[in-house]
């Protein structure tokens, strides 16, 4: 499994209490699939999605990215497995405006200390495979909504991630422009072999994950298999 949350228990202060964010939640995502988690406002996914990405520290429970339990790793250990083995996708692109797509990218490597000329070379494919080949020198204010999320997509690839985290890309696009995104992860998550967590409150577009894990109350269900 390159994703796997065993037992995880989360809460956050509340007056003189605590409030249960995430209950005992278990999730295994195997390396080339794709997991939709679903519920409705204040069920728990952000708080999920954020567990994962090893954001927020569980109360109980086990993180483990790629063989690597996170239990016990200090900060600065937890920011270089991020940097190696994670990649967010965030629900605004939030792309630098004096940036071409992709130097949005190089950044990325930049920071992880690769050579710049080989980050161009991954950059321009990259964005090739997200459908942009022909965007690489354009700056966000020059790409439509579904292209910036699609360079937000291309640049949490950047390095080579074992696990793609996907916090809802499709809330600010229309009907068909959403429904390309998700197709776009899907097959970017074969391709790529990665272990994707796909955050969503849209069923509509879930007809090619691999599994659909639904939380309510910060308890996750497996229903059934998406296909």
């Amino acid at each position: 499994m390159s994703l796997n949350l065993t037992d995880i228990t989360l809460t956050y202060p509340d007056g003189e209490g605590r409030l249960t964010a995430l209950d005992r939640v278990t999730l295994d995502v195997p390396k080339g699939s794709l997991t939709a988690v679903i519920g409705p406002s204040g069920s728990g996914k952000s708080s999920l999605l954020a567990v994962a990405a090893t954001l927020i520290t569980p109360d109980t429970g086990t993180v483990t990215v790629d063989g690597t339990p996170t239990t016990g790793l200090i900060r600065a250990e937890l920011a270089d497995l991020r940097r190696r083995k994670i990649g967010i996708v965030f629900q605004q692109p939030n792309l630098l405006p004096s940036l071409t797509a992709a130097e949005q990218l190089q950044v990325m490597a930049q920071i992880d200390g690769r050579p710049p000329a080989r980050a161009r070379t991954r950059a321009v494919e990259l964005l090739d495979a997200v459908g942009l080949a022909g965007q690489a020198d354009r700056r966000p204010h020059q790409l439509s909504g579904g292209q910036r999320q699609r360079v937000n997509i291309a640049r949490a690839l950047m390095n080579n991630p074992t696990v793609l985290l996907v916090d809802e890309p499709t809330s600010a696009l229309d009907h068909e422009r959403g429904a390309a995104v998700i197709d776009l992860i899907t097959r970017l998550t074969h391709q790529q072999a990665t272990a994707t967590v796909l955050v969503t409150h849209d069923r509509t577009h879930l007809t090619a994950v691999d599994q659909i894990a639904e939380v309510h109350d910060g308890r996750l269900h497996v229903p059934a298999p998406a296909r």
